[in-house]
C-alpha cells in the first residue's frame, strides 16, 4: 500500500492555465471544461484549460506561458501560435493534427512550431493571477499561474474527452450564477478569475486590464477544518480567521 504523505510533505508542482475569451452579441464568453469524475485532483469540477509545467516546456517564467499554450492545445484543441506574418493559425492548418501526439509527449510543442515555421503566441497572453493549492486539500498541490488570451476566431474548440468530459463557452456572469446554484462545481481560483473577467464588456478590455496587473500577488488559501478532520471551508488572505489557520 502506498504511503500517505503528510500535508507538509506533498510537493508543490508548477502549473499554468489559460482563460480563452471571445466576444459575442450578448457579451464576453470564456471557454470552460469539466474534468472527469475519475480525476485525482478537482474531480468533476469546471476549470479552464491547464495543467502542470513539463521540463520540455522550458525554464523560468517562459515555461509557464509555454505550458499554458500546450495544455490549451491538448485540452481545448486550440493552438495559440502565429504564422510568420503574425496571423494566428486557423482550422485546417497541418500543425493542428498533432493534438494527441503533443498530449502523449511524442511531439514537443517547440519542435512542432519549428517544423511548421510557427511562433508561440506568448505575447498575446496576460498573466492575471497566481494561486497555490492549500495544504491538506488533495494528494496533489499546484503553484498555478493564470493567463488570459483571446481565442483565435478561426479555430474550433473541443474538450479532449479523456481528462475532460464536457466543454462550453459561457458568459462569466452565467457561470458564476450556476456555481452559486450548485450546477457548476468550481474551486476558489476559478470563481475569482471568473469574477475578474465578468467586469469587462469585451475580450480586448479584459486582456488590457490583465496586462496592467504586472506580477499578480500570490494567493495561498488555508483550509478550515471541522470536527473529526472534516474540511468545512477555505479561508482566503484578508479574511478574519486567515492568520490563525495553519
Amino acid at each position: 500500500m502506498a504511503e500517505t504523505l503528510r500535508p507538509d510533505d506533498v510537493p508543490v508542482r508548477p502549473a499554468a492555465t489559460v482563460m480563452l475569451l471571445r466576444d459575442t452579441d450578448t457579451g464576453i464568453e470564456v471557454f470552460m471544461l469539466r474534468r472527469t469524475t475519475s480525476a485525482v485532483f478537482a474531480s468533476g469540477m469546471y476549470v479552464f484549460p491547464g495543467g502542470k509545467v513539463d521540463p520540455a516546456d522550458g525554464e523560468g517564467d517562459e515555461a509557464f506561458l509555454v505550458a499554458a499554450i500546450r495544455e490549451c492545445y491538448e485540452e481545448a484543441g486550440v493552438l495559440l501560435v502565429e504564422e510568420p506574418d503574425g496571423r494566428l493559425i486557423a482550422d485546417g492548418h497541418p500543425a493542428l493534427v498533432h493534438r494527441e501526439a503533443v498530449h502523449d509527449g511524442t511531439v514537443n510543442i517547440h519542435a512542432l512550431c519549428d517544423e511548421h515555421g510557427l511562433r508561440l503566441a506568448t505575447d498575446r497572453m496576460a498573466y492575471v493571477a497566481h494561486w497555490i493549492t492549500p495544504k491538506g486539500e488533495a494528494p496533489r498541490r499546484f503553484d498555478t499561474r493564470f493567463f488570459l488570451a483571446v481565442a483565435p476566431s478561426g479555430q474550433t474548440s473541443s474538450h479532449d474527452d479523456t481528462e475532460t468530459i464536457a466543454s462550453e463557452w459561457v458568459r462569466p456572469v452565467d457561470a458564476l450564477e450556476r456555481q452559486r446554484a450548485g450546477d457548476m462545481g468550481m474551486m476558489p481560483p476559478t470563481i475569482a478569475n471568473l469574477e475578474f473577467v465578468a467586469a469587462f464588456d469585451n475580450a480586448d478590455a479584459a486582456l488590457a486590464a490583465g496586462r496592467e496587473i504586472g506580477t499578480p500577488p500570490t494567493i495561498l488559501p488555508k483550509i478550515r477544518w471541522g470536527e473529526g478532520g472534516a474540511m468545512r471551508g477555505v479561508a482566503l488572505p484578508g479574511e478574519t480567521d486567515y492568520d490563525s489557520l495553519d
